[in-house]
């Protein structure tokens, strides 16, 4: 028997490297990514301003799935046939080689079961001008644009250095972006730099996001109990922004982004431009494209497949107004409705609704915080798949036994705000549940014991330990199993 893995990223290492220690040699785990090495994201916003290098962020997998015993494909799903062929009696996927002597060529891999989790698209055709490959913003969203990005930050400091005052643009760049928090983090990191090269007061940092407020994240914000006073995120967030002066636009949807210019509306109708002589805006993201097809050769992606291009899995899907979005609407297996041997986790799976109530300008531009699912809650549904999974294999089970539903977990977030080992700072969050539940905890969703938040340079040192434990995990060393995720 065989489980085809797509994607090594975190939720996708995360399900292999467990599903092989769950059923040993008594099962086939192949790994498909067109990746040949392994990113701790979360750390690339200080590859992105040089505090530290892509080597200290990532580790070739090969070594690490040849020593777990973990067949290795460093190729691209294109895809799923989950019903075989009439050449295949078995499901398959069909994958392209990324390198080495097969590159370019396609090949067909046979599946018992299959974990879709392939991630993100980086959308940045949806934004004319986005890409970093125009030279008008930069990413942080992968090692190497990462490494540009710090490259770039080190040559405006230069320029200031030299007498200039420049304009910074930090946010996202699109009315549908996620991964508000890698923006956030970029923001603060990038003002903590500058003050520390000693020319903050020849910049102006603005930031510009698609949060109704301050401090949304994708989350529809949070209320923290402190000192006996409840506060808002947004209060929280504000008084951060209002301390490092950096100014803010939120309800914004970037149109285009040009040398030197970035254009947008707002929910209000509001459209203009910002100068911008140093840009990172983070992009939409969606499904990679994959593609699905019946055993006679139909296609059927748009019955596996959101229109997003991301995974229907075990949610409620059906539209309905925001005050009527439940809990029970997400997830708890990440198993496909369709077949039983086909699940999708991390980035890949489609959420049944936002998080953020969705707002729409008058002429029906969405500009809303779509759902995050990075970091922590992409590798609990690793684990929980890869224990479904094992245990219908070594125990018969006839459907998953092991559940993640982000209306059901707690998530912690540990947020730069600058790397400094005796001045650095970070806010230290969690939060219970992710998806709020108004039936449980009618006055917030949420409840106020389990969700904090507070920075200070405690908050650094956890980030920085966190850093070096999550990588000792993913390269599998002497008891990596038992790090939570």
């Amino acid at each position: 028997m065989r489980t085809l893995i797509l994607g090594g990223g975190i939720s996708g290492h995360t399900a292999g490297t467990l599903l092989k220690k769950y059923v040993k040699n008594k099962h086939e785990v192949v790994v498909i990514t067109p990746n040949s090495h392994w990113n701790w994201i979360p750390s690339n916003i200080w590859v992105g301003v040089g505090a530290m290098k892509p080597s200290q962020v990532t580790f070739a997998l090969k070594p690490v799935y040849d020593k777990l015993g973990i067949r290795y494909i460093q190729a691209k799903a294109i895809s799923i046939h989950p019903e075989g062929g009439t050449h295949r009696n078995k499901p398959y996927v069909t994958i392209e080689y990324v390198a080495g002597e097969k590159q370019g060529k396609s090949e067909e891999i046979e599946y018992d079961f299959c974990v879709n989790a392939t991630g993100p698209k980086l959308n940045f055709d949806a934004t004319p001008g986005l890409s970093p490959q125009f030279g008008n913003s930069l990413s942080v969203c992968t090692y190497s644009h990462a490494e540009e990005a710090g490259k770039k930050l080190k040559e405006v400091i230069q320029r200031m250095k030299s007498g200039e005052t420049l304009n910074f643009v930090i946010g996202t760049g699109h009315g549908m972006c996620t991964c508000q928090g890698a923006a956030f983090e970029y923001l603060f990191n990038v003002d903590y730099e500058l003050r520390k090269a000693g020319v903050r007061d020849r910049a102006r940092l603005l930031w510009i996001s698609n949060e109704y407020e301050l401090g949304d994240f994708g989350m529809g914000g949070m209320h923290l109990e402190q000192g006996g006073y409840i506060t808002s995120s947004k209060i929280f967030a504000e008084s951060l922004f209002a301390e490092r002066d950096i100014q803010w636009k939120t309800r914004a949807h970037v149109t285009k982004v040009e040398k030197g210019s970035i254009h947008y509306v707002t929910l209000e109708g509001e459209s203009g431009f910002v100068r911008s002589d140093f840009a990172m805006l983070i992009p939409p993201f969606s499904g990679v494209g994959l593609k699905a097809y019946s055993r006679s050769g139909q296609d059927i992606t748009e019955t596996l497949f959101a229109p997003n291009g991301m995974m229907k899995v075990d949610a409620n899907y059906q539209a309905k107004p925001f005050e009527q979005w439940m809990p029970e609407d997400w997830p708890r297996t990440y198993q496909s409705p369709s077949y039983q041997n086909l699940f999708a986790i991390g980035i890949a799976f489609a959420p049944p609704h936002p998080i953020s109530k969705v707002m729409k300008t008058e002429e029906g531009v969405q500009i809303s915080s779509t759902p995050p699912r990075t970091g922590m809650p992409s590798a609990t549904m690793g684990r929980a798949v890869a224990r479904s999974i094992a245990d219908m294999i070594l125990k018969g089970k006839p459907s998953p036994s092991h559940t993640a539903s982000m209306a059901e977990m707690g998530a912690a977030c540990v947020a730069s705000a600058g790397k400094g080992l005796f001045d650095g700072t970070a806010v230290s969050m969690t939060v219970y549940p992710v998806v709020p539940d108004y039936k449980k905890y009618p006055k917030f969703g949420r409840s106020l014991r389990y969700t904090t938040g507070e920075i200070g340079l405690a908050g650094h040192w956890i980030k920085l330990l966190l850093h070096y434990l999550f990588l000792y995990k993913a390269k599998t060393k002497p008891g990596w199993w038992a790090i939570p995720e």
